[in-house]
């Protein structure tokens, strides 16, 4: 009877963990076809906004719109960490456990939201050089071609292929890193985060060249992370996508270099 109720009780915390994740990314994806705040009505059609000037109104905007966006592209990866962390979670703590996983989540969503800072003043430079278009997309096709060859090359890296062996391994991750408590649970959210920034933080970059509101690039980057993360064959897509990133980069260069004009 005691052993039932139990186990009634864990399922339940087990729901509650993953009904809120699922909350949380259904929002964040809402959020970003919704427009994500940088898309006005005009003639009954959505249509970018003018991009700056970069007010601090505008650039807690572009903040919030990165971070949601991370939080949608990653958080789907992440879930199988979190959940089996909550699940241990749950085993070995007295109590609050949810709370902990929350803070779990927290301290994962804590190093993307930096992640989020970077690349917002990566995008007021790239806006200052003229290297992005009103979409926010890469408007030059040196620019395009060496931020995909560059991508292409660090999925080889054997730095990239140790981090996403880490995001592959929540078992090993959560025997080798375990913490108590509030505060941990806080700083393994943060260490997981930072071992998936080092697997993902490349092909981030990327929204760059394909647009940073393009929803079709948005959802094809998180379908590659998802895929590089969960999928058994992981470490192959992992290579795979990055000969095509390479390929891709190289023949952009080669393009805009002219040669293969001349032939």
């Amino acid at each position: 009877m005691r052993a039932a109720f139990a186990e009634k009780v864990l399922r339940h915390e087990r729901l509650l963990v993953a009904g809120g994740l699922l909350a949380i990314i259904a929002a964040a994806w809402a959020y970003l076809f919704s427009g994500a705040g940088m898309m006005q009505p005009m003639d009954g059609m959505l249509m970018p906004m003018a991009t700056g000037p970069w007010t601090w109104g505008y650039i807690l905007l572009m903040l919030f719109m990165w971070a949601v966006m991370m939080a949608a592209m990653m958080l789907p990866s992440a879930a199988p960490m979190i959940l089996l962390y909550a699940r241990i979670a749950r085993n070995c703590a007295a109590g609050g456990r949810i709370s902990l996983s929350s803070l779990f989540t927290l301290g994962y969503i804590a190093i993307w939201t930096v992640f989020s800072m970077a690349a917002v003043a990566l995008q007021l430079a790239l806006e200052q050089l003229a290297l992005l278009s009103p979409m926010m997309e890469a408007s030059n096709a040196m620019f395009a071609g060496l931020v995909l060859a560059a991508a292409g090359i660090y999925q080889w890296l054997p730095f990239k292929a140790a981090c996403l062996q880490h995001c592959r391994s929540p078992l090993e991750f959560v025997l080798a890193h375990w913490r108590r408590g509030a505060y941990g649970a806080f700083a393994m959210g943060a260490r997981h985060g930072l071992y998936c920034l080092g697997c993902c933080w490349m092909l981030m970059l990327l929204l760059f060249v394909g647009g940073v509101m393009n929803l079709a690039w948005i959802a094809g980057l998180a379908l590659l992370v998802l895929a590089e993360k969960l999928a058994p064959a992981g470490a192959w897509i992992r290579r795979g996508a990055g000969l095509v990133l390479l390929a891709w980069g190289l023949a952009t260069l080669y393009g805009h270099s002219g040669i293969g004009r001349l032939y």
